[in-house]
């Protein structure tokens, strides 16, 4: 997530303008300081298509990266795929010398590796996850994609004034190489073959996932698949959080330049909270959720819907709050910053439902709803690019209205549709076939 969201703050200093309508003609740089910090004249149409174009990587990935991570190895598909989209995050200033084009190419292909390592990584819990500790620990490993926004973002500004933007991907890259080097070294693919872990806590891990593993490679029911509701309600949902989070990720940053005019540290600074604060919150939606299960204290249905009320509903609700109530700073920020922070919630709802409803069948569904998922984030990013260069009078508030709109008819239909038990063509006893 690092190396994905990098450049909507990177985009500040590489560019003349992310101003809507901007004059990009000419640089106002010196030239020592186009050496460090290279600036180039692209519109606000080729930025959004920019930060837009690795979700068509990851969009193409995601089932096959899910159908084949319950064929060959986890282990090698991770780590290879991180330490690709590493290697053409190191790229990316070389790229932009030769123009724009070459930028997208690489961040497609950057892309495509995001999401081999997206899908396969969540198919690890399938085999170390007990039922009563899934959400947390899925949780917990999905807040990295909201802990990353919040680092690139606090120290990217920084890195931009003293070292010039190329920096920033050189580091994330080079951090990404080195990280992809720690996976190879420290995963293993069964708790059976870890050496660190006790006998005991392995047999505890194995037997509590005896319903849940499936000793062979099943065939895909596809037809039943396309029949399922609840399965179609969490994409249409994954599509409604994917729009919102994609949104609030690449754009806070121009949205906090047009309103308040900082500088690149300061706005870097600022567009880390909502994020910071995002990832506290699904640590918290994730051990919430697990209380609740074990405990007793609601059925895991109403958990799911819950969860997932909470993580549409408020954000909407916190939108309208920032458009309409935040005549101050400090009200933009606050409610900037609940707008994001609350869509974590997500994480005990619809990011972890089709392991309920399809265990068998996780890793291929998980790439399936990410599909639906992430095409609303790229269709996100593309249209605000679109409308913010298009319309003159009041862009943010299009955007955040279209935001508004998704999250609440997704979240009407997941509270009829939704169910939280395996469903009949992803019970082991059923042979189905294609």
């Amino acid at each position: 997530m690092s190396q994905r969201v990098c450049m909507s703050l990177t985009m500040i200093t590489m560019v003349n303008s992310t101003e809507p309508h901007g004059l990009s003609n000419t640089s106002t740089k010196e030239p020592q300081d186009n050496i460090k910090n290279p600036v180039y004249n692209w519109s606000t149409e080729i930025q959004g298509i920019m930060l837009s174009s690795i979700f068509y990587g990851i969009l193409i990935s995601q089932i096959p990266a899910g159908y084949l991570s319950g064929i060959y190895s986890l282990k090698k598909m991770v780590g290879s795929a991180l330490f690709l989209s590493s290697l053409f995050t190191l790229l990316i200033p070389l790229a932009a010398e030769f123009g724009e084009a070459l930028v997208i190419i690489c961040r497609v292909i950057q892309g495509l590796f995001q999401g081999i390592a997206l899908t396969t990584q969540q198919v690890v819990w399938i085999k170390w996850a007990p039922p009563l500790e899934q959400v947390r620990l899925t949780s917990l490993s999905l807040s990295g994609l909201l802990l990353g926004p919040c680092v690139v973002l606090l120290i990217t500004g920084f890195i931009c004034d003293s070292l010039g933007w190329p920096m920033v991907f050189y580091i994330f890259g080079a951090c990404g190489c080195a990280l992809s080097l720690l996976w190879f070294v420290l995963f293993y693919e069964d708790p059976k073959d870890h050496p660190c872990i006790s006998k005991s806590e392995k047999e505890y891990i194995t037997s509590a996932l005896t319903q849940q593993v499936s000793s062979s490679a099943p065939s895909l029911p596809i037809k039943a698949m396309l029949k399922s509701p609840p399965l179609w309600v969490i994409s249409l949902c994954n599509f409604a959080f994917f729009w919102a989070n994609s949104f609030l990720s690449l754009y806070t940053p121009m949205f906090i330049n047009s309103k308040f005019h900082i500088n690149v540290k300061e706005n870097g600074l600022l567009s880390s909270l909502p994020h910071l604060f995002a990832w506290i919150f699904a640590i918290l939606a994730g051990h919430m959720s697990d209380v609740f299960l074990s405990k007793n204290i609601l059925s895991l249905l109403t958990i799911r819907k819950l969860f997932t009320l909470l993580g549409l509903l408020l954000p909407a609700l916190f939108s309208l709050c920032l458009l309409y109530l935040s005549s101050s700073f400090h009200g933009t920020m606050i409610f900037l910053i609940l707008a994001n922070a609350t869509g974590s919630f997500c994480m005990g709802g619809i990011l972890i439902n089709v392991l309920d409803i399809a265990p068998r069948y996780y890793g291929f569904l998980k790439g399936f709803t990410n599909v639906i998922g992430l095409t609303g984030g790229l269709v996100a990013s593309t249209v605000t690019g679109v409308i913010l260069s298009q319309d003159q009078d009041s862009p943010w508030l299009k955007i955040f209205f279209m935001m508004v709109a998704n999250n609440v008819i997704s979240l009407i239909f997941y509270l009829i549709f939704a169910k939280a038990e395996i469903q009949d063509w992803a019970k082991e006893t059923q042979n189905t076939y294609l």
